[in-house]
């Protein structure tokens, strides 16, 4: 089984991958470098997010491209994994999150067009996506199984809140995110969530939190800090994803497209 990994700030390049291979993936959508591998036994299809160096801002990303990408590299199903600032402040910094809802409203790509890949009028196959839950639970599941295998601290569970960068949210943005149930916030895994599940790719998402969000701790911490835990999620992410994908089953989608004209 082959599967896609997306990997955010401070995971530019995958670990422990054998027999890597880096090359262009071209699609409608723009061309998408990835790196293609082997992770203990598992096939594997890594693309990072923002680029070597960061090259591109969270409002830069180019999320149909990416997922046009992994789907032309036919993979079976999708983790993408990303730093986070918690909001619930029962959401430590250095552990993990394997959520389990979404808070994203705008339903928005970085151009503000809608996120969705049904843009055109009686296209054949346009639909809407049907779901409880937006995350394969067998796939969330084999995650979490593995970070407590490995002693890593892991939450089952929280609502993934998809913030607009490249700005952080001010103390009253947060404070309206966590009456609304928010665990976590980051800038660029709402859109990936939501075209996954337009194609009916089984995805989970998981991230490593850096630090509190404004407001949540009683003084801030500096920024030092935050850049330190985001360099050890590369192996934190790394060990999940090895302990995880070998050996797992094709995992069933989340929800149902309910598609029209074919």
């Amino acid at each position: 089984m082959r599967f896609g990994v997306i990997t955010g700030s401070g995971s530019y390049a995958w670990p422990h991958l054998e027999g890597a291979v880096h090359h262009t993936v071209r699609t409608e959508y723009g061309d998408v470098p990835v790196t293609e591998g082997r992770l203990a036994g598992a096939e594997v299809v890594q693309l990072s997010r923002h680029g070597t160096g960061h090259r591109r801002l969270s409002n830069h990303v180019e999320h149909r491209a990416n997922l046009a990408a992994l789907l032309a590299r036919e993979v079976r199903a999708v983790v993408s994994f990303t730093v986070c600032g918690a909001v619930d402040p029962a959401a430590e910094p250095g552990s993990l999150v394997v959520f389990d809802d979404l808070y994203f409203p705008a339903n928005r790509l970085p151009d503000g067009s809608p996120c969705t890949w049904f843009d055109t009028p009686g296209a054949a196959g346009r639909g809407h996506w049907i779901f409880d839950r937006p995350f394969s639970e067998p796939l969330r599941r084999a995650l979490i199984d593995a970070a407590v295998g490995a002693g890593t601290p892991v939450r089952d569970g929280g609502t993934y809140g998809h913030v607009d960068g490249p700005r952080f949210n001010s103390r009253s943005e947060i404070s309206a995110l966590a009456a609304a149930g928010v665990t976590a916030v980051s800038q660029t895994a709402g859109p990936e969530v939501v075209l996954a599940g337009e194609r009916e790719l089984p995805l989970a998402l998981v991230g490593y939190v850096t630090d509190y969000a404004n407001g949540v701790a009683a003084e801030p911490e500096p920024v030092e800090a935050l850049l330190a835990r985001m360099e050890a999620s590369t192996r934190a992410f790394a060990g999940l994803a090895e302990h995880a994908l070998p050996g797992l089953e094709p995992p069933p989608a989340a929800g149902i497209v309910h598609r029209f004209g074919g």
